[in-house]
């Protein structure tokens, strides 16, 4: 696995891609956040907190984490590596893993600057320091686990196909599913229960509930269930390739 993990990291590294990622995460932020006039803009808002980061980088993410990952298998299949890979001594689960945390790796150096923007606001905040605290590091620990979930959809999405812009795009279709699907499926329901459910087996009601600054067994359950069952699908059919 490490072995997978290290050549990941390097690749991304010794290409623009780590860096083309990480780039446009932090442009789009910083523009949204302090440049652009709107409702996530910090300084129009006339409050000390960052929330506008952590409503942006759910559907940032939603396009930056396919990017990263739709080109883990299709790549390797294109090239042809694959074939050399799987005979190398190396379970199954052990590349999908490495793959796996070298691309959640990538998305979490991508997060780690807006730091600055919590102390940033902290510096600026009457008196200073006058923020929540608890709302942030709930919110950015929140962001984290998604960013994991994203991942794994997406190296799940470079299992199925050969072709990258597939990849992308299935990966695309499911990360926004599972983060705000269920909840329109839910408005299609009457029953309070139904509702909760559905609600509840998406991505964007744990993500919400981890943002109050409390941090829930059952939400880092979730976020872990459905990671987990998307490396094991991608085990799977990885497995079946001959």
């Amino acid at each position: 696995m490490f072995s997978v993990l290290k050549k990941e990291l390097g690749s991304f590294f010794s290409s623009v891609t780590g860096y083309i990622v990480i780039g446009i995460f932090l442009l789009l932020t910083g523009l949204f956040l302090w440049i652009i006039p709107g409702e996530y803009n910090i300084l129009d808002s006339g409050y000390a907190n960052v929330d506008g980061l952590f409503y942006l980088a759910p559907w940032l993410f939603l396009f930056l984490c396919p990017a990263v990952t739709m080109r883990f298998f299709a790549e390797e299949k294109q090239t042809g590596t694959w074939e050399l890979l799987v005979t190398k001594p190396i379970r199954k689960a052990g590349i999908v893993l490495g793959k796996y945390f070298a691309g959640w790796l990538l998305v979490i150096v991508s997060l780690l600057p807006t730091l600055l923007y919590y102390f940033s606001v902290s510096y600026l905040a009457e008196p200073v320091g006058n923020v929540d605290s608890g709302a942030f590091w709930g919110s950015f620990i929140g962001l984290l686990f998604l960013s994991g979930v994203y991942t794994a959809i997406g190296t799940f999405a470079s299992s199925v196909s050969a072709n990258q812009i597939v990849s992308f795009v299935v990966a695309v279709v499911l990360s926004f599913f599972f983060y705000y699907g269920f909840e329109v499926l839910a408005g299609f329901f009457t029953s309070g229960q139904s509702i909760q459910i559905l609600e509840t087996l998406g991505i964007h009601a744990h993500y919400k509930s981890m943002s109050r600054g409390v941090i829930d067994s059952r939400d880092l359950g979730y976020f872990i269930l459905v990671s987990g069952i998307f490396l094991w699908l991608t085990v799977v059919k990885i497995g079946k390739k001959k």
